[in-house]
């Protein structure tokens, strides 16, 4: 990530909500490395070390809880954004592959991003300039017979973020206050942990308005 590319995130206190995959650490040290301040989660105090020693701010907590993320929250106080990164694949054999084993261990993606998206919208909505992103699919504008149960569950998570993009904008203007917050969907085939960061990064580069409700393709 170059400094251009970094431009707004710097000083920026954002929260990656389940961090402790690779891909996590890879976003979070990319971030850090740009000059936010992370704050990262997670269950396991042994799978948040590496992102301690990166840098990021450690808290165990569980991104699917409501209770858990609310406490956080509450404790952390002002946050400029949340990325809830819950995720997972699971998959194949067409339709009748779609087994309900699969689509429960798939759940928690969706269970996240409810969780985070209620516990941290005050805050959000406080701040001089709120983000809430999620990382979804293209699964979702093309799903397949053996994708079925990962396409369900990443339309969901679509729809609750963009109900989170008009509760955004209703605030605002019931106050009639210029909009500050905005939520958006990150959208990719193959997720790679960079292109991921400099979208994170680039979450300031537009006002809230413009931003707002809008699908970015991580692939393009």
């Amino acid at each position: 990530m170059n400094a251009s590319d970094a431009a707004g995130v710097s000083g920026r206190t954002i929260v990656l909500a389940g961090a402790t995959s690779d891909s996590g650490l890879a976003v979070a040290r990319a971030l850090i490395a740009a000059g936010a301040h992370v704050v990262a989660t997670g269950r396991s105090a042994a799978r948040l070390e590496p992102l301690h020693a990166a840098g990021a701010q450690v808290e165990i907590a569980d991104a699917t809880s409501l209770s858990d993320m609310t406490a956080l929250a509450e404790r952390l106080g002002p946050v400029d954004a949340l990325v809830p990164l819950v995720g997972g694949w699971r998959g194949g054999g067409g339709l009748a592959g779609q087994s309900d084993e699969d689509f429960l261990a798939l759940l928690p993606a969706l269970e996240a991003v409810r969780a985070t998206s209620r516990a941290f919208d005050a805050a959000l909505r406080a701040a001089e300039a709120g983000r809430f992103a999620i990382v979804s699919s293209t699964a979702v504008a093309r799903p397949l017979a053996g994708g079925a149960n990962y396409a369900a569950v990443k339309a969901a998570s679509e729809a609750w973020t963009r109900a989170v993009a008009q509760g955004f904008a209703k605030t605002a203007r019931d106050a009639g206050e210029p909009q500050r917050a905005a939520s958006v969907v990150f959208r990719a085939k193959a997720l790679d942990s960079e292109s991921l960061a400099r979208a994170i990064a680039g979450l300031w580069d537009d006002d809230a308005t413009e931003l707002n409700d809008r699908i970015i393709d991580l692939d393009a």
